[in-house]
């Protein structure tokens, strides 16, 4: 099935929640095996392929018609998996590049950064990735789909996309040579207020590309 006809209702639906559910569960087994930090070289250019991978799958799931689940009420998938070791796992092989400023919502006007944790956000999206997927091997196709589709929306997307960011400036401060403002201090607790941008571009401590390089699998440029 083509991209381009995933909003048709008369394609087969199998086969997309066949390959939708392929590429969840791929990502949580890729990106759990990078926390366990087996491979610190190679962390940030492995989770910048994956964040890039799941986001095509979650353009699919938003170019897809609206799923309506077969049951009103989402039936129970069971307790959620613990990802508290995972997140801290990731903080621990990011450091200190973990902490990254974030824009919300573009589209709201005068939006103020916030700040934001890439090992965050890789727990948070794995968490949504398996509640569906805890549907789907429940025989729940249509109800893994849905709840894909509305997290790829309200959550994980976004939270994704914000990651990718992250890392791919990460990427690119390295190769191009590029002096990276350490956000030292930086209280993920709280937002920026104004004037905030300009004092923590004050404070941050600077981290050269090339002192980060080697620990984080990055050539230098």
């Amino acid at each position: 099935m083509s991209d381009a006809t995933l909003h048709n209702a008369s394609q087969d639906p199998d086969d997309f929640a066949v390959s939708i559910a392929d590429s969840v569960e791929s990502f949580i087994v890729a990106v759990t095996e990078v926390a366990k930090g087996d491979e610190p070289d190679s962390a940030v250019p492995f989770l910048l392929l994956e964040v890039s991978q799941l986001l095509l799958t979650g353009g699919r799931l938003g170019a897809h018609e609206d799923i309506v689940p077969d049951e009103r009420y989402e039936p129970d998938s069971g307790p959620e998996p613990d990802v508290d070791e995972l997140r801290e796992r990731f903080a621990e092989l990011l450091d200190p590049v973990d902490i990254y400023s974030e824009v919300f919502d573009p589209y709201v006007p005068r939006s103020e950064p916030v700040p934001c944790r890439i090992s965050d956000d890789l727990a948070d999206i794995i968490t949504d990735l398996r509640h569906g997927l805890a549907h789907y091997r429940a025989g729940r196709v249509i109800e893994a789909l849905w709840w894909w589709q509305f997290s790829y929306l309200t959550n994980w997307g976004p939270t994704a996309s914000a990651a990718l960011r992250a890392l791919q400036s990460l990427v690119a401060h390295v190769r191009l040579d590029q002096p990276l403002d350490a956000l030292d201090g930086l209280d993920t607790d709280s937002g920026f207020g104004d004037g905030d941008e300009e004092r923590l571009a004050e404070e941050a401590g600077k981290v050269m590309a090339a002192e980060i390089a080697a620990p984080l699998g990055l050539r230098e440029g």
